[in-house]
């Protein structure tokens, strides 16, 4: 009888090792995705945001320069749009279907072309976002010749894309047009 009760024993503390073993990994596992989920979320959020500020503009306006040596509005989003080509593909691994330079040689020049071109970088970008792992984010990845983390990639690419999108703030203004309310949720 001794020896049933200890093998019972045994077996109990033996499942609710593993109960508890899965019930951690399962934490685990919601706090990685939740990482990515807000990555994604975040990426989703400027992608809503930009095309208000391609929805604002006119036809006129994504040719127009504050200054000569300025980017026009259009050359502002293109250049926003290979970098969240070249940023997002340096932080994941996956390659880019656009070569640096490529749409900033202005080929593309209507306002639905460069909305276009723009909005599938946002794409590319949360498709990366949405590849990555908790493994894949702490790893190391080169870009613009400096070592850091695929997260701090993503990180740098997202600040990129916010800055020169609050310069057309600017642009919009100046052609008396009234910028999209602040989307900070």
């Amino acid at each position: 009888m001794k020896i049933k009760t200890t093998g019972l024993v045994t077996a109990a503390l033996l499942a609710v090792v593993v109960l508890v073993s899965l019930a951690f990994s399962t934490v685990e596992q919601k706090r990685v995705s939740a990482k990515t989920d807000y990555t994604v979320k975040e990426w989703e959020r400027a992608k809503a945001y930009t095309k208000e500020y391609l929805d604002a503009a006119t036809e006129e306006t994504f040719g127009f320069k504050p200054t000569p040596e300025m980017r026009s509005f259009g050359e502002q989003m293109l250049h926003l749009s290979e970098a969240n080509y070249g940023m997002a593909s340096a932080a994941s691994g996956t390659p880019s279907p656009i070569k640096f330079g490529e749409l900033e040689k202005g080929a593309l020049k209507t306002k639905a072309e460069i909305s276009k071109a723009v909005l599938d970088s946002y794409d590319f970008a949360i498709a990366a976002a949405k590849g990555m792992t908790d493994e894949k984010l702490a790893g190391n990845v080169k870009m613009f010749n400096m070592e850091m983390t695929a997260e701090t990639a993503l990180a740098k690419a997202f600040e990129h894309q916010t800055h020169h999108r609050g310069q057309t703030t600017v642009y919009l203004r100046l052609k008396g047009l009234k910028p999209p309310q602040e989307k900070l949720f």
